[in-house]
């Protein structure tokens, strides 16, 4: 078996030598990671500039773009063959809930799967990244299982999230749904040292909610969170109510 391993955090992220570790046991890796983080780029390309790849002394294809860009790159231009599986992360940080239309992380996920490719985007609640290692055996299991699988459903990658407690306290897997978060404070407001204003993007969390099976509660609870994303956006319920509206110009 022939994997792709990307992530947004950059190539020399501890969570990507993670999983490409354990990837290795699985299959022939291949690494192909931006040169930089490139945490919420969702699903950005580079259309106006040329992008540019090397190789870095472990052998990595190192790209000056997007998680996305990565992906593009990986199977039309950089390898000798076409990935069976794509596995990106382990991203420093979750990805719950509306956060998987930011993360560069699911992004290059969700790029593959495009192509056509099946993937996996794996992320670590916690933010003890130097503990990822111990990771590694967990992870290894898990894969294993997935990449194994006949039949991995069309149009769908799967977000998998890692609570915030060491390997060993892992209570079990639950395939869940995706939570809502709303942010506080999400802009921050200030002055430079020369009086002029600036603003900041980001914020705390301020609460979580969601159906009994969201993500977050898992994690919470000490589970790893699987959560199939389908491609597909359109809302099906709505359809025919959108329709009845008569719409005309």
């Amino acid at each position: 078996m022939k994997i792709l391993c990307t992530n947004d955090d950059g190539y020399m992220a501890r969570g990507l030598g993670v999983l490409a570790t354990a990837a290795r046991a699985l299959g022939e890796v291949e690494i192909v990671a931006p040169d930089r983080e490139q945490s919420a780029t969702s699903h950005a390309l580079t259309l106006h500039r040329p992008l540019r790849a090397r190789r870095s002394a472990d052998g990595a294809h190192v790209v000056d773009g997007t998680p996305t860009d990565c992906v593009i790159m990986a199977v039309n231009g950089l390898l000798d063959h076409r990935p069976d599986f794509c596995l990106s992360g382990v991203n420093h940080g979750a990805n719950m809930g509306e956060d998987v239309l930011y993360s560069g992380t699911v992004a290059a996920a969700m790029e593959a799967t495009v192509i056509g490719i099946p993937s996996v985007a794996i992320s670590y609640t916690g933010d003890d990244y130097e503990s990822l290692d111990t990771w590694e055996p967990l992870l290894q299991g898990l894969l294993g299982q997935i990449l194994s699988r006949n039949g991995f459903p069309k149009h769908t990658l799967l977000s998998v999230n890692l609570p915030a407690v060491p390997p060993d306290d892992v209570k079990g897997i639950c395939v869940t749904s995706l939570g809502q978060r709303k942010y506080a404070d999400s802009i921050t407001r200030a002055a430079d040292p020369k009086g002029r204003p600036y603003f900041w993007i980001g914020g705390d969390i301020s609460a979580w909610n969601g159906a009994d099976d969201a993500d977050y509660r898992a994690v919470q609870e000490g589970f790893i969170s699987i959560t199939p994303l389908h491609l597909d956006l359109t809302n099906y319920e709505t359809l025919e109510e959108i329709r009845r509206w008569d719409l005309a110009l």
